[in-house]
């Protein structure tokens, strides 16, 4: 299947889940990415149980603070 991660289009085997997709991605620190699949985020609790299917895309998002 086709999937697009942060924008680029790449093949995986069928039936990918979120967690396989993380390692496969070397996703730096899993616990604090929050994850949008076709503009929706995902809660922590689906990440487990979340499979991908052909056509999403697929977003790693990060809190990012500052100020003064």
């Amino acid at each position: 299947m086709i999937i697009t991660v942060a924008g680029e289009k790449k093949e995986y085997k069928d039936g990918l889940t979120l967690p396989e997709l993380i390692e496969l991605e070397n996703v730096d620190m899993p616990e604090y990415v929050t994850v949008s699949i076709n503009e929706e985020f995902v809660a922590t609790e689906d990440k487990p149980k979340t499979v991908l299917k052909d056509g999403d895309n697929v977003e790693f998002l990060y809190f990012m603070g500052g100020g003064c």
